[in-house]
């Protein structure tokens, strides 16, 4: 697959602990996302955060969450990402979506079989 050097970053910011038919949600995404056969995707898990209802999530030694910040980042074009709008819609209950325009530098995949 080849990116055009114009593509837009979609973000989805979730909580670890959110789930989607039992499933983490952010496995859900990324399971969709290779179904659109979408570029790919990517989870970031974060240390600390807080959202729209301004309550602080963190993993502090002595006080472990069970909710930590978590975001899935998938670059492409404008339209293969506009086919998982329609699913994030149905399933991110809380959380926030971006999309911004992005610069694609390079997008490679080493065609050599691994062991």
């Amino acid at each position: 697959m080849k990116l055009p050097e114009e593509g837009m970053l979609l973000r989805i910011f979730i909580g670890e602990a959110d789930r989607y038919k039992g499933i983490p949600l952010y496995e859900q995404i990324v399971l969709t996302a290779r179904r659109l056969n979408l570029a790919g995707a990517t989870v970031t898990r974060g240390t600390m955060g807080f959202g729209a209802a301004s309550r602080v999530h963190t993993a502090k030694l002595l006080r472990l969450s069970e909710d930590l910040p978590v975001v899935v980042e998938l670059v492409d074009t404008e339209e293969n990402l506009n086919k998982l709008l329609p699913f994030l819609d149905e399933v991110v209950e809380e959380g926030l979506i971006t999309l911004e325009k992005v610069r694609v530098i390079k997008y490679r995949h080493n065609h050599k079989d691994k062991l």
